[in-house]
């Protein structure tokens, strides 16, 4: 359950090993990329998806080519995101608001990386090129997520 942010579900599972697959690269064609796909279609519809699947899902769409479910997942992610001091990130719902600690002590969980990255592929993994708007966004992103980063380059995320 850590790997997969905190959320245990087959959604999310399957949205990894989609992703997965299609790094490999296998082709959308294959009968087991396009039952993967259906699935995560038929789960992208639903109303109560945590934030961290739809990142999942978000990145899998993009990897895919399919751009309409890529967009209205990354705009369902834009209202749920956490917009501050210059960058963006998303945090788990119903989380605990941050407290004010020394600044070694502030790194956010690695879910929290690790959803936030995800996003950040799916605004940058488009065709042809993400446009400027796209960019703009993804350079907050990024921004948040250096932010996050030890003292020796590293991040609390085990990914």
């Amino acid at each position: 359950v850590s790997l997969q942010g905190g959320v245990d579900n087959e959604v999310s599972l399957t949205a990894y090993i989609t992703i997965a697959l299609l790094e490999i690269p296998l082709p959308v064609t294959h009968s087991v990329v396009r039952n993967a796909l259906f699935c995560l279609e038929t789960a992208a519809g639903e109303k109560e998806n945590h934030v961290y699947t739809k990142a999942l899902m978000a990145y899998a769409f993009a990897l895919a080519g399919k751009e309409e479910k890529r967009k209205a997942l990354l705009a369902s992610l834009e209202r749920e995101a956490v917009k501050k001091d210059g960058s963006v990130h998303w945090q788990r719902p119903g989380k605990e608001p941050e407290v004010a600690l020394p600044y070694y002590h502030s790194r956010a969980p690695s879910a929290e990386v690790e959803m936030t990255s995800y996003v950040l592929l799916a605004h940058l993994t488009t065709q042809p090129a993400p446009s400027q708007q796209e960019l703009s966004f993804a350079a907050l992103i990024a921004k948040w997520i250096s932010a996050q980063q030890n003292p020796n380059g590293g991040f609390s995320s085990t990914q």
